[in-house]
């Protein structure tokens, strides 16, 4: 009969298990630095993030000021524009009103016209109120009327647009049954010689101001278109 306490010792904890557990457990401690350390970098990205969020947020605000004062700026441009342009528009005003208009029968006459009737800032409106044209100065006799756009400075594009003009006012003149031959003048406090010879081939008077008054050049050889 064997004695119990004489039995072998049943096989507990060992070195190399105990050795294998810190090493296991090492291997842990490491893995969690190495996840410790990845989400300090990842914590890191995301702050610089919301840095350069933060920075964004403050390009765009500086942005939406820079849109608004550029606005503020374009709409005080604007309001001196439409200043100017009025003030302009005064300025040809002046023009038709004391220079140009008071010398226009005399001089048109003294070219063998006959005009007896004249009219400044006439407008021609269709029969639902619109505005057909506008003509500056209308002169007018039995059998011809003269249409004369006034400038400041005379420009090419001006004596494209009258020639416009003097067939919207040749329709008008046949819509209402108005036989009298139309004929053209461009006018101006300033008009540059190339415009000047474009004007006349295109058929049109040319008035130029001369100190207090004005003069209109004929060629021998010119011809006024008529409509």
């Amino acid at each position: 009969m064997v004695n119990e306490n004489m039995r072998e010792p049943q096989m507990g904890l060992t070195f190399e298990k105990v050795w294998a557990m810190f090493q296991e457990t090492a291997q842990q401690f490491k893995e969690t630095e190495r996840q410790f350390k990845e989400i300090a970098l990842q914590s890191k990205e995301t702050e610089r993030q919301f840095k350069d969020i933060a920075l964004q947020s403050k390009e765009t605000d500086r942005q939406f000021k820079e849109t608004d004062r550029q606005f503020k700026e374009i709409v005080l441009q604007s309001k001196e524009t439409d200043r100017k342009i009025s003030k302009l528009g005064h300025r040809i005003g002046d023009l038709v009103e004391h220079i140009i208009a008071p010398n226009l029968l005399e001089k048109f006459n003294a070219l063998k016209f006959n005009f007896g009737k004249m009219g400044a800032d006439v407008s021609f409106k269709d029969s639902k109120g619109k505005s057909v044209a506008e003509v500056d100065v209308l002169l007018e006799d039995g059998d011809t009327a003269m249409a004369v756009e006034v400038k400041t400075k005379l420009t090419t594009s001006d004596v494209k647009e009258h020639t416009e003009r003097m067939g919207k006012l040749r329709k008008y003149a046949d819509d209402h049954n108005d036989k009298r031959d139309l004929i053209g003048a461009v006018a101006g406090a300033i008009v540059p010689e190339n415009v000047k010879q474009f004007a006349l081939k295109s058929g049109f008077f040319v008035i130029e101001q001369s100190g207090d008054t004005v003069k209109i050049d004929v060629p021998e050889d010119f011809v006024p278109k008529r409509w």
